[in-house]
């Protein structure tokens, strides 16, 4: 994994055909797939280059570039940068690579390597902890019982990946006799077969579904553990070693003189914190402090207390 801004300069300048930054943070789930998405286009494609990027590490090359979340992906032909994906969008990826490859012209795509059917099917009900198995996509579904699938899992904000199987007919064919189960939807989880419509229907109406498939955390109910998961919080641009703006900076200095323990969170990583964060505690800047879970405010409360003393006691 690429961790210095140098590094990364570097394979920009000495690219000549075509190249992918993948930049990723080790506690991103979503990250992972992108990241065996790129290895099979790696196979794929002899000249196609793939890196991943600790996005901590290169945090001027991120900020330069509008990097703010992971998963993120830099396409680049040659040495000029064609493309930005931004999120869980392996389509889009795939799509972008077969794009430069083509306008590349020298590339010819290498022989796909054989692959069991059996193995390939192992390694799809395995690329996420549930997959679902469908015709068409969760935006454009194209049968009822997908369309049903679908709009179930919306209302339990259900956390997914998914497989066209009209996109692929081995896969389509060999799954009903791999998963032993002859009709589609399917739905996996955890490598295991759950069972189609019906018995998903089944398991909503016995309350068993919400226990068993894995749920979209709210955007409030993650901010709230994120605030509440350390006595002290900070949420800042950077982190203590590598702060990146000033007021960032300051704080950890005022903090540093207490010898005080307490976690930062970056919050240029993760956009949607970024955001979300401004209006779930109605504070519109950063750097923000909390303590036992409550605001205790940004840099100008912080320097007030820290002047008149009041900081020592709110810390403890």
């Amino acid at each position: 994994m690429i961790s210095s801004e140098g590094a990364v300069q570097q394979l920009i300048e000495s690219n000549e055909q075509v190249l992918v930054l993948h930049f990723t943070a080790t506690w991103s789930e979503p990250c992972k797939t992108v990241a065996a998405s790129l290895g099979v286009l790696s196979q794929k494609y002899p000249g196609l280059t793939v890196h991943q990027v600790d996005t901590e590490k290169v945090s001027k090359f991120s900020e330069t570039n509008n990097i703010d979340s992971v998963p993120t992906c830099l396409f680049y032909l040659k040495k000029e940068l064609k493309e930005t994906v931004a999120g869980l969008n392996v389509p889009r990826v795939a799509k972008t690579v077969d794009k430069l490859i083509t306008d590349c012209g020298s590339i010819a795509p290498a022989e796909a390597p054989i692959e069991d059917l059996n193995s390939r099917l192992k390694r799809l009900t395995q690329m996420a902890k549930c997959v679902a198995f469908i015709k068409g996509s969760p935006q454009a579904p194209r049968c009822k019982f997908t369309r049903a699938l679908m709009e179930l899992f919306s209302t339990l904000e259900v956390e997914f990946s998914y497989f066209d199987i009209l996109s692929d007919n081995d896969v389509r064919e060999g799954l009903k006799t791999f998963g032993e189960w002859p009709t589609y939807p399917q739905v996996w989880l955890d490598g295991e077969l759950c069972g189609g419509l019906d018995i998903i229907k089944e398991m909503h109406e016995n309350g068993e579904l919400v226990t068993t498939l894995p749920v979209k955390q709210s955007l409030n109910t993650r901010l709230k553990n994120l605030i509440s998961s350390h006595k002290v919080m900070l949420f800042m641009k950077g982190d203590p070693t590598e702060p990146r703006c000033g007021f960032s900076k300051t704080t950890v200095g005022i903090l540093a003189e207490y010898n005080v323990d307490y976690k930062t969170f970056d919050i240029l990583t993760d956009n949607e914190v970024r955001q979300g964060l401004k209006e779930y505690s109605e504070w519109p800047t950063y750097p923000q402090l909390y303590v036992d879970g409550e605001l205790l405010g940004g840099l100008d409360i912080i320097r007030e207390m820290h002047e008149s003393g009041d900081l020592s006691d709110s810390l403890k």
